[in-house]
């Protein structure tokens, strides 16, 4: 593999290890606001309209800031029929024919999301409910995960190119 792929697939292998060990944290973030809202319902009978979105907006943030770090630690599911009785050079080979299946999910998912965010940033947009908050902050976390997860299926297509090649990065 040419040194400027070496290079690509590392940074954002390293990049999407700092990101999702950082996503990975903001589990106990929703778990927090929810512990808030309990406590605040329960014993003060305050309760706030806010908690059920930020929870939403950070489990939102947790799965796609962590899909990236996800694939390097190959959590995602499999269809396993035949492929776990494969060879490693056999896997590497199906998965550099069906990845750029996925890259072109992920281009799409990413160009919706680019105009998602861009109706968002300029027109001002808000979530239809009592608390209103602006959309634009979580649109641009979630299609910074979107981006992290296209830049890692690519930086896996090349480590699995170099497998089924006989090579490694």
């Amino acid at each position: 593999m040419p040194k400027a792929v070496k290079i690509f697939v590392q940074a954002i292998d390293a990049t999407n290890k700092v990101v999702g060990r950082f996503a990975m944290y903001l589990v106990f973030g929703m778990i927090g606001v929810l512990l808030f809202e309990s406590i605040s319902r329960t014993i003060f009978d305050k309760p706030h309209i806010w908690v059920v979105e930020v929870a939403q907006f950070t489990m939102a943030a947790y799965y796609l800031l962590g899909g990236g770090y996800s694939m390097i630690l190959k959590g995602h599911v499999r269809m396993d029929l035949l492929y776990g009785r494969w060879s490693v050079k056999r896997q590497a080979l199906a998965d550099v024919l069906t990845g750029p299946f996925l890259i072109f999910y992920l281009v799409f998912l990413l160009v919706g999301a680019y105009s998602s965010i861009e109706y968002a940033v300029m027109y001002g947009q808000r979530n239809r409910s009592a608390w209103a908050p602006l959309m634009a902050p979580i649109k641009i976390i979630m299609g910074t995960g979107v981006l992290l997860m296209l830049l890692q299926v690519i930086a896996t297509f090349f480590k699995d190119l170099a497998k089924a090649r006989g090579e490694k990065i």
